[in-house]
């Protein structure tokens, strides 16, 4: 069996402030961070976590958040850098459907897009305080149509394609050594994932779990979480994952750790 081999793709970077980002933390000032992709490329499929933000969308829907993605950090072009092209990848799993993780779902026409049931749900629906954080559905745009023939043509009419939806519940290995583990909180079906590799410590990508290692320090939310008591506990979650599996902790949106990870054409193996 050939080996695994894992990808970072920079899908380029947005700005919070600290307050945010740190809750109750008692830190302030703006924070440019990391937005990025995982691809492992399998033996049993070729996976994508997570595909990082579109620029038009974001910067219509959030500008305050200061987007930044040159047309080499969309996820055709990292794909490419890679040796890939969007449609060979077989899987699209997607964390969680905040705008900034699934932009680039949309590209990846013959996956198929795997998530947490609750994260569908909420995709489908989402309440009005999360509207925006969900806004991102260019991939399934026919999913929040309304009932009856005007809508079905609307949906045929706008859609780019149609997804072919898979969803999980609880702890999950969807390959061989490719393991999703619930890390709830930050939204209802937040899934946090780890890769085993023959070469080296596994991987653990902790996606909005946990922000950055600093967050793990303190052990410090970040604000807009759907549960934040939920939040916490994963935090902890994590740390207890990684002290089982003897895994390296990879955060989402760390400014400080970023410019240590290995990104594309580069791969862990």
């Amino acid at each position: 069996m050939r080996p695994t081999k894992v990808y970072l793709l920079d899908c380029g970077t947005m700005c919070l402030d600290r307050s945010y980002m740190f809750l109750d933390a008692g830190l302030t000032g703006p924070c440019r961070f990391p937005v990025y992709g995982v691809l492992i490329d399998h033996a049993e499929g070729k996976f994508l976590f997570d595909t990082g933000f579109d620029l038009a969308h974001v910067g219509k829907t959030v500008a305050w958040t200061e987007p930044m993605q040159s047309a080499l950090q969309t996820i055709p072009a990292q794909l490419e850098l890679a040796g890939f092209r969007p449609e060979e990848i077989s899987h699209v799993v997607n964390s969680h459907y905040h705008l900034d993780h699934c932009g680039g779902n949309r590209y990846c026409k013959h996956a198929t897009t795997v998530c947490h049931a609750c994260e569908l749900e909420t995709l489908r629906a989402p309440p009005a305080k999360e509207e925006i954080g969900y806004s991102e559905i260019s991939f399934a745009p026919g999913l929040r149509a309304k009932a009856g023939p005007a809508a079905e043509v609307v949906g045929a009419a706008t859609d780019i394609f149609t997804p072919r939806f898979e969803t999980l519940t609880g702890d999950q290995e969807i390959a061989n050594g490719v393991f999703l583990f619930e890390t709830l909180g930050h939204t209802a079906g937040h899934y946090s994932l780890l890769v085993k590799l023959s070469n080296r410590r596994p991987m653990l990508f902790t996606a909005d779990a946990c922000y950055t290692q600093q967050n793990l320090d303190l052990m410090c939310i970040q604000a807009g979480n759907h549960d934040p008591a939920e939040a916490r506990r994963s935090l902890q979650h994590l740390k207890d994952l990684a002290e089982k599996h003897d895994a390296e902790l990879f955060f989402s949106h760390d400014p400080q750790s970023w410019p240590a990870y290995l990104r594309a054409p580069g791969f862990y193996s």
